[in-house]
């Protein structure tokens, strides 16, 4: 073999064929969701104020993206419901969901309700904006950049305020298409997720 090529053996078994060996020239959309369905990644519901009202989505795009000087960023769907309110937002909430808000998380995933009403329990906090009660972590943070790939958006913006749950539980995920309570080791609890 030349340099900089590999070969797999003959005995080996291979995963999937990749969409280059399927022949397709790139990965498709459907490719993309497959792969990403076995990615686990933490759940937050994001809130903006609103002269209409307040506005949120579940996001599980969340990162922290620098610590000097804070920042953190998430993605948005420009088909979301939440876009037209956030295209015009100086501030976000970020709120960091528990192994107990599967049903918070999947509330803020629901087109066609308000999902401010009861039995969302939330208050207005720092710059205005709407901050969920009993979370695991809330965050406010100015809008810096809204950056346009493809059919989403990456929000970057500008931590200002914090504030963490006194009861450090363990984190809601996302994982193949479905909320799930975090159930290993986690500090404070021998047991896992602790009972409601």
């Amino acid at each position: 073999m030349g340099e900089g090529t590999a070969s797999c053996p003959a005995d080996a078994s291979p995963l999937a064929l990749t969409a280059e060996a399927r022949g397709h020239p790139t990965a498709t959309p459907e490719d993309l969701r497959l792969a990403f369905r076995r990615h686990a990644s933490g759940v937050a519901v994001i809130t903006v104020p609103s002269p209409a009202g307040p506005v949120g989505f579940t996001a599980t795009s969340l990162v922290s993206v620098s610590a000097r000087p804070p920042r953190l960023s998430f993605n948005i769907s420009q088909d979301s419901s939440s876009w037209p309110a956030l295209t015009r937002a100086g501030h976000v909430g970020v709120h960091i969901l528990h192994a107990r808000q599967e049903d918070l998380a999947a509330r803020f995933a629901t087109r066609g309700i308000d999902r401010f009403a009861q039995p969302t329990s939330w208050r207005l906090g720092p710059r205005r904006v709407p901050l969920l009660d009993g979370v695991a972590a809330w965050l406010v943070a100015a809008i810096d950049q809204r950056i346009v790939v493809g059919d989403q958006a990456i929000v970057v913006a500008r931590v200002l305020h914090v504030g963490l749950d006194d009861d450090q539980r363990p984190p809601l995920l996302h994982h193949d298409g479905r909320f799930h309570g975090y159930e290993g080791p986690f500090p404070g609890s021998a047991l896992g997720v602790p009972h409601a």
